[in-house]
């Protein structure tokens, strides 16, 4: 059985990278996402303090979540990716405290729009909705319901356009 922690989220430091690679590879079946996250570290789409991670209460790491510059159209916003979680401590509530840490994070930096492609259970929890009833598109083959967007700031509603995201993901 799964238990809920209070997890204790904050930005990444230089000594977390290690454990940021190791929770992602986990997380996944290949590598790939976890050298994307590399790739972006590297790449000017980084937003400093816009990657998060949740550790238990013995600073032990459990989840990850990016947020990096891409477009929609030709207006600044962020995409989410990846979200990682270690097997063991998934369902417990890491990386929704992660995710919703990152959001924190963008809104207090003054960021108005963040994208997703991931599952349609999971993020609207967060206030994600399905981005095509905006007008949000990508350039490549998507189910519909799995693009989502939220905007961060009410007064600041979702621009439409295309997704533009960065290099390192290789669209």
């Amino acid at each position: 059985m799964r238990t809920h922690h209070q997890w204790i989220t904050r930005a990444e430091t230089p000594a977390d990278i290690p454990a940021i690679r190791a929770v992602t590879l986990a997380a996944f079946d290949t590598a790939a996402e976890a050298d994307l996250v590399d790739a972006l570290r590297a790449d000017a789409c980084w937003i400093e303090g816009l990657s998060l991670v949740s550790t238990d209460e013995h600073g032990a790491l459990a989840g990850h979540a990016l947020l990096t510059r891409c477009h929609i159209g030709d207006r600044a916003a962020l995409c989410l990716a990846p979200v990682s979680v270690l097997p063991a401590r998934q369902r417990t509530g890491a990386g929704s405290a992660a995710v919703r840490a990152a959001l924190a994070a963008a809104a207090a930096l003054g960021e108005h729009h963040v994208v997703v492609l991931g599952h349609p259970a999971y993020y609207p929890r967060f206030g994600f909705e399905r981005a095509s009833a905006h007008g949000i598109r990508v350039g490549f083959e998507v189910p519909d319901e799995a693009l989502m967007a939220l905007t961060l700031d009410d007064a600041q509603p979702l621009p439409a356009g295309t997704v533009r995201y960065p290099a390192p993901f290789g669209s």
